[in-house]
């Protein structure tokens, strides 16, 4: 189920950003990947990935860009997003 929901939730962000940058199915996207981190792993294994100290600042950027991307700014929400995810998995 988590493998099918993250690859269900990349394929729904590419073609959100195929869209030109679609909000509706970008947020889709981000809820469904980040959804099924949470089955592939675990949600304590989850939280505590994103939330180490080294990382903050990688996922603050990430939920940041995924919430401006709910409140409908989606190239700006992309940009901090893809800056985060950088971050996180430097």
């Amino acid at each position: 189920i988590g493998l099918g929901l993250v690859g269900f939730g990349i394929f729904f962000i590419l073609f959100g950003m195929l869209l030109y940058f679609d909000s509706v199915l970008l947020a889709f996207g981000n809820i469904l990947f980040l959804s099924g981190l949470v089955f592939i792993i675990g949600f304590r294994r989850t939280f505590t990935f994103f939330f180490q100290r080294p990382k903050l600042k990688g996922t603050s950027f990430f939920l940041g860009g995924v919430l401006i991307v709910l409140m409908r700014w989606p190239l700006l929400g992309m940009l901090l997003e893809a800056y985060g995810f950088v971050t996180l998995f430097r």
